[in-house]
């Protein structure tokens, strides 16, 4: 399996050298906004121990994440009046990941309305501050 790369967009923004729409963080882990979202309350989870995806990663970090991926999916769903959500985590490019750096979509699913595309177009910036403010207050 290829080694983690520091360099990816995941690693940068956990090292501050990027901005991002922070929803929650502790010590372990980084919650925020994802900035090309498939629907209003899209948000990521991303441990903030190196690892690539799922296949590598260290079974406590493993065991700190879950729990919180549960918590968010719910604050999310109820600040976002959700009618459901989707969990999504990606491992290695033919699976469909594209940042190798472990995290976990939550996308808020709405009864009668289609996901975007993810990487269709960068969202509205006050409209992500606005959302995560809403899940934070949530948690």
């Amino acid at each position: 399996m290829p080694t983690y790369d520091d360099g990816n967009i995941f690693a940068k923004i956990l090292r501050n050298e990027i901005p991002n729409f922070t929803i929650y963080e502790d010590d372990d882990i980084l919650v925020m906004m994802d900035v090309m979202p498939m629907s209003d309350g899209h948000c990521l989870v991303l441990p903030k121990s190196p690892s690539r995806n799922l296949l590598d990663a260290d079974v406590v970090t493993l065991q700190k994440v879950l729990p919180l991926v549960q918590k968010i999916a719910n604050a999310t769903k109820k600040a976002m009046n959700a009618d459901g959500i989707i969990l999504q985590q990606f491992n290695e490019a033919p699976a469909g990941q594209s940042v190798f750096h472990l995290h976990f979509h939550i996308i808020p699913a709405y009864e009668g309305k289609k996901l975007l595309r993810h990487s269709d177009k960068m969202a509205d910036s006050e409209m992500l501050a606005k959302q995560a403010r809403a899940i934070a207050n949530e948690l």
